[in-house]
């Protein structure tokens, strides 16, 4: 009987609908600053956002401009891409 539903399950989940590849923006701000020991508004500050706009940066609520991703690196002193990263994965549409 297990057998049945694992492979009824399975079968739906196929298709339920076709896959895809998204991508995501990942970052490395938090580790950044907790490694400088600054707070979000520290950041903020020296960025010239608001301290809201670091929270969402870091809840991947928003995704920075390339101006702003740039502007984020130089402030750490490290390149973009040690900032940001592009993760690809693959998403099923319900």
């Amino acid at each position: 009987m297990k057998d049945k539903v694992r492979n009824l399950l399975e079968d739906k989940s196929q298709d339920i609908a076709p896959s895809r590849t998204t991508t995501a923006v990942k970052n490395r701000i938090k580790v950044l600053r907790a490694e400088r020991d600054w707070t979000q508004a520290e950041l903020a500050e020296r960025v010239g956002i608001s301290r809201q706009a670091v929270i969402s940066i870091e809840k991947y609520k928003y995704t920075p401009s390339l101006e702003l991703a740039f502007k984020l690196a130089k402030v750490f002193d490290v390149e973009v891409t040690d900032v940001f990263r592009l993760e690809e994965e693959c998403v099923k549409n319900v």
